[in-house]
Parts: C-alpha cells; sequence; structure tokens
C-alpha cells in the first residue's frame, strides 16, 4: 500500500484498492439479493402450502360441503373475503407495520384456503395433484427465466394486466352465455397470461430489492412480492385445472 505521507510515493490512485471496494459491494449486493428473492419465495410457498392444507382439511371434513355448497351468507363471506385481504394489503401496504403486512399475508392465505375448497367437491384429488405439480414445475421454469433473463420485460406489464382485465370480463360474459368453447378459450388465456405475469413479477421483485435494500420498507415489499407470486401460481393453478381435472361426476 502506498505512503501518501511520503512525496516520494506515487501518487497515482491505488485502482487495484478501487476494484477490490467495487467487487466486495458488488458481492455484498448480489448476497443481499439472493437472500430478498429467498424470503419472497418462502413466503410464496408457505403461503400456498397453507392454503392448500386448509382447503384439503375443510374438505375432509365435509364443511366444505355443506358451507359452500348450500344456501346462506357464509359462503359468500368465504368466497369474497380473499379479496377484501389483497384490497387490504395492496391499497394499505404502506400505512401497515411488517408484522401486520405478514399477518394478514397468512390469514389471506388461509381465507383462500377455505374458498379453494370448492375444488375438492369438483376435481379427483389424483387430477389435483397432477396439476399442482405441473404448475410447480411451470412456475419454476418461468420464475427463473423472469430472474436470469437480461431482457426488460416491463414493456409487458401493461398488455398482461389489460389481458387479465378483459379475461375476467370474458368470464362474467361466459356467466351468462355458458358457453363451453368461450369457457376453454377462457382457460388456455387465462395460463398464458399468469404464465407471462410470473416471469414479469419475479424480475419486477428482483428490481426492486436496489430502492429498498437496507429501509424499513424491505420487509413489505418481501410480503408484497411473495403476494403477487402466490396469485400468479394459483391462478395458474387454477386455469390450468381446467385442462387436467378429472371430474368427479
Amino acid at each position: 500500500m502506498a505512503n501518501w505521507s511520503d512525496p516520494r510515493s506515487d501518487t497515482r490512485p491505488n485502482m487495484a484498492g478501487f476494484g477490490g471496494a467495487t467487487a466486495d459491494r458488488s458481492a455484498a449486493f448480489d448476497a443481499g439479493l439472493r437472500s430478498y428473492m429467498l424470503s419472497v419465495y418462502n413466503y410464496m410457498a408457505s403461503g400456498v402450502l397453507l392454503t392448500g392444507v386448509v382447503a384439503m382439511l375443510f374438505a375432509s371434513s365435509g364443511m366444505a360441503a355443506q358451507v359452500l355448497g348450500g344456501p346462506g351468507i357464509l359462503k359468500y363471506v368465504i368466497m369474497f373475503a380473499p379479496l377484501v385481504f389483497v384490497m387490504v394489503l395492496s391499497f394499505g401496504i404502506n400505512k401497515l407495520s411488517t408484522a401486520a403486512a405478514q399477518g394478514l399475508f397468512w390469514a389471506y392465505a388461509a381465507v383462500m384456503g377455505l374458498s379453494l375448497s370448492s375444488i375438492f367437491l369438483v376435481y379427483t384429488g389424483t387430477s389435483i395433484a397432477q396439476t399442482f405439480f405441473a404448475t410447480a414445475a411451470a412456475f419454476a421454469g418461468l420464475s427463473l427465466f423472469g430472474y436470469t433473463t437480461k431482457k426488460d420485460l416491463s414493456g409487458f406489464g401493461t398488455f398482461l394486466i389489460m389481458g387479465v382485465v378483459g379475461l375476467f370480463v370474458a368470464m362474467l360474459i361466459n356467466l351468462f352465455l355458458q358457453s363451453s368453447v368461450m369457457d376453454l378459450v377462457i382457460s388456455g388465456v387465462g395460463v398464458l397470461l399468469f404464465a407471462g405475469l410470473t416471469a414479469y413479477d419475479t424480475q419486477k421483485i428482483k428490481s426492486i430489492y436496489a430502492h429498498v435494500a437496507g429501509t424499513d420498507m424491505m420487509g413489505k415489499t418481501v410480503i408484497m412480492g411473495a403476494l403477487n407470486l402466490y396469485l400468479d401460481f394459483i391462478n395458474m393453478f387454477l386455469f390450468l385445472l381446467r385442462f387436467m381435472g378429472g371430474s368427479r361426476d
């Protein structure tokens, strides 16, 4: 190392030192990013697991058939409660503490399990399991692509979100038309849209890390990132189930 108090020493900057510091910062950033993304995936996977367990238990107990298959306001509470949780998290995240956001995420995953228990009344357990593992494999590949690709996917965001809005409008219309062909088209488009959103959301979550690293918002962005990926997974699973699901009838 140069002795800067010695006028006879070389006064050029020590570029090797600067390079080492840059490399250290880069390594620290990469390590932090990996830890951040791992936290997102852990929350997302745990949420999916909680949803699955609650759905199976609620269905196997017979309560799903009794509550969701019969009249009563409780059926509609279970159906629409997940939407309320998503809205509270999405629009109130800045006002919530990290602990409150975590609690709402777990509550949402559990309530979603109650709502999704209805699939066990419609489809066979084997076909549900097969669809789940197919969805998991597709999700892993698409998320890995979103994480590693150098291509900027931000331009697809608006297109994909508009596509989802159009998709749910088409689903509402088909409630009245009851067209099997339209239902098949909706299912196919739904799988493609949420497949694209999986890659898009993964890249977006990754890019956000640079803005929240070391701040109080980091814990909240982990929850919101997990929520986005959770929604991508669940929706892709449900649309794919329309193709792969074997009816109990």
